[in-house]
């Protein structure tokens, strides 16, 4: 991500949460909401991976899909005028389905992007993808400890991704990198084509 875009993302959530107004970079004509940071890793990796600029259409991260309508707020038709595109997971679609304006689409994950990376991998391509990251005894230990020891392995794989602190950005970004395209979330690349086709 290049120091423009983030800058701009960060404004944008000072912004919403209350900051000064913020002019949209000339590039900008649209914008990609994400929940999270891990999101934003996993969208901009894509974008690498498929040679894509996202000069014009940044990554925005909510700090959680219940922040949708503000940021649509600021973002949309009532403040910088851009066209909108998001990811969310399933359960919290009705977080987008309330706020994005007409003429405007999201994408929905099953359940949520992790699951859907998880399941694109297999449960050895994403074992394969933690030892790549030298994580794969913390993942061992991690599988024998008590609770976990009843949980079906994608379960095991999807908890221990978010147990420490920027974990889960590193394999937002890390599964989306050794993942070949013909095995890509759906949701995911259509949001990038949504996203540049406007």
């Amino acid at each position: 991500m290049t120091d423009a875009r983030a800058g701009f993302a960060e404004a944008v959530a000072a912004w919403a949460a209350g900051g000064e107004r913020v002019v949209a970079p000339p590039a900008v004509r649209s914008a990609i909401l994400v929940e999270g940071e891990s999101d934003r890793a996993a969208v901009e990796a894509l974008a690498e991976k498929l040679a894509r600029d996202l000069a014009s259409a940044p990554v925005i991260p909510m700090g959680g899909v219940t922040n949708a309508r503000t940021f649509v707020h600021v973002l949309g038709p009532e403040g910088l005028g851009l066209h909108l595109t998001g990811l969310c997971d399933a359960r919290e679609e009705r977080f987008f389905r309330r706020a994005f304006p007409s003429g405007d689409r999201y994408f929905v994950c099953d359940a949520d992007l992790e699951d859907e990376l998880i399941r694109a991998h297999g449960i050895d391509g994403t074992e394969r993808v933690i030892e790549s990251l030298g994580d794969l005894p913390a993942f061992r230990t991690f599988q024998n400890q008590p609770a976990q020891r009843i949980r079906a392995v994608e379960a095991q794989l999807h908890r221990f991704m978010g147990t420490l602190g920027g974990r889960k950005i590193r394999y937002g970004r890390a599964l989306v990198e050794q993942l070949c395209i013909e095995r890509m979330p759906s949701p995911l690349i259509a949001l990038l084509d949504r996203a540049q086709s406007r």
